[in-house]
């Protein structure tokens, strides 16, 4: 019908039917259609002006099947088959899930566009009801700020010499409309926190609750009520004092004041300007946010600036910034493995061996690696950019003894036995340490097996005959020689004369 009020009002206005044709792009025999009963009603061109109302009410009465024509479709008998019904459910559901419930458990095959016009015609009251918009009441200052992430566009990145996509992020104040905008390559939830904590750095302040959109670098499971914020975020809001309040999934109305502004920011800031650098951007966007879009006369604020009104109003009633600065981490949940070390960003960490084939929660910030399980701390790393970082205390005592008994230990093991271990162990390492390692170990492991005392007099024996090894160690104390004063001698490398050097060299008596 408003079709034909559009044709009518053209024809009335002098032009002629041809020309109304080509303007509203229909036929010329529809425009005649449509205009006869108006020429038989005595109505001529360059008459006395009609209101669009008093058109709509001609057409009514000319062509009252237009009222209902779209409605009265094919699909009308099969939807007015549930009328009762619908008018039923109508009173506790909304007119998707009656659809959809009508669609499932009754077969009906009207599309939901044929259905809405069909509960607006019969069911009036329900469909104004379904359209009506309700005002968010005013925002007090310091108490919210909206968060979405927008598409800028495509950019030539001039070092890497490709094309990239470029995302903003864009949080806006809810009372003063005064808005942070930070260009930005990435997505991810690190690059999520970074950005919040440019923006407070930019307000030199905190609202007391954050709308973000329900984005997967922010929330890990979308809940009406409980929403799951990740790890990170969480932390972050959690060091700010703020609280997290997610949007509903798929409900932007529940952030209009960052939806709105989208646009405006891609139009004003962005497009049609050449930029060098992701940095030089997102300090001209600070600039921007400033000198641009905060100096805009705002027609929700009376034509108020949002700057000023920020500067006014809002800022004195936002939260300070913490006296210490927040650290962005990521939080990952990798699986021991069986050398006892998990993946973190591509490094491996290692932790206590009895941790093996559980997952635990590790934090990873810009100077450490974290591992926690059941929200206990059980291991802390220096990072490292690649390679792996192990603390041999993390395996059993059983499996790393050798390579926990390195050169400096068995010197530091050698001091608490006595001054002639410690003589002894220094000749051993002063050359070739790593090849003469295990005997110095052997040295020292006698301690376990032998008095502290012994060890060290059997090492004293040892270094006096100038054989200091560990074998000769070992003989001292297997024959409880380590007190006499008699020189020993080292066992032979070859085969013994049984009958002595003496007989050996006495002919006669051999041969007697």
């Amino acid at each position: 019908m408003i079709d034909v009020v559009e044709i009518l009002e053209h024809w009335h206005a002098g032009r002629s039917k041809s020309q109304v044709a080509a303007s509203v792009g229909v036929d010329r025999a529809t425009v005649r259609k449509y205009v006869a009963p108006a020429e038989a009603a005595g109505l001529t061109p360059g008459g006395p002006p009609l209101s669009r109302a008093e058109w709509s009410e001609l057409v009514t009465g000319w062509f009252p099947e237009l009222v209902e024509a779209k409605a009265r479709s094919l699909t009308w008998p099969s939807i007015d088959a549930h009328r009762d019904r619908i008018g039923d459910m109508l009173k506790t559901n909304t007119v998707t899930t009656v659809h959809q419930r009508l669609r499932d458990e009754h077969q009906l095959t009207a599309s939901i566009t044929s259905f809405r016009r069909y509960v607006w015609l019969q069911f009036p009251d329900r469909a104004a009801a379904e359209r009506v918009t309700v005002l968010r009441p005013p925002v007090p200052p310091g108490e919210e700020a909206q968060i979405d992430w927008g598409f800028l566009g495509h950019w030539l990145d001039p070092v890497a010499d490709r094309v990239r996509k470029l995302w903003a992020f864009v949080m806006v104040l809810a009372c003063s409309r005064h808005m942070f905008v930070r260009p930005m390559l990435r997505l991810d939830a690190w690059a999520w926190v970074e950005a919040h904590v440019a923006a407070f750095a930019f307000f030199d302040a905190v609202p007391a609750r954050l709308v973000p959109d329900n984005l997967r670098t922010g929330v890990d499971r979308p809940d009406l009520y409980d929403p799951k914020l990740n790890r990170a975020y969480g932390d972050l809001g959690a060091h700010y004092g703020c609280l997290i309040d997610p949007a509903r999934a798929a409900k932007p109305k529940d952030k209009p004041r960052v939806e709105r502004p989208m646009p405006y920011v891609r139009d004003s800031f962005w497009r049609g300007r050449s930029w060098q650098s992701v940095e030089q951007m997102q300090t001209a966007a600070e600039v921007w946010c400033v000198e641009v879009a905060g100096q805009r006369r705002h027609r929700s604020l009376d034509g108020a600036a949002p700057y000023a009104m920020f500067q006014a109003v809002e800022q004195p009633a936002m939260k300070a910034l913490p006296v210490t600065a927040f650290e962005p981490a990521r939080w990952s949940t990798p699986k021991v493995g069986v050398d006892c070390h998990v993946s973190v960003a591509g490094v491996l960490y290692s932790v206590p061996w009895r941790l093996i084939g559980h997952r635990v929660d590790a934090r990873l910030s810009a100077r450490q690696v974290e591992v926690f399980v059941d929200g206990q701390l059980v291991k802390t790393h220096r990072r490292i950019e690649r390679g792996r970082q192990t603390d041999y205390g993390d395996y059993p005592p059983d499996k790393v003894a050798f390579f926990m008994r390195t050169p400096s230990w068995c010197r530091r093991r050698a001091r608490e036995l006595g001054p002639a271990v410690v003589e002894l162990i220094a000749g051993l390492l002063e050359t070739n340490a790593l090849h003469r390692l295990r005997s110095a170990q052997g040295v020292v492991g006698l301690a376990e097996r032998h008095d502290a005392a012994r060890v060290d007099a059997a090492c004293r024996r040892a270094v006096d005959i100038g054989d200091p090894t560990y074998r000769t160690v070992k003989g001292i104390l297997a024959a409880g020689t380590e007190t006499d004063h008699l020189p020993v001698v080292a066992a032979p490398t070859a085969p013994a004369h049984l009958h002595g050097p003496l007989r050996l060299f006495n002919l006669d008596e051999a041969a007697g």
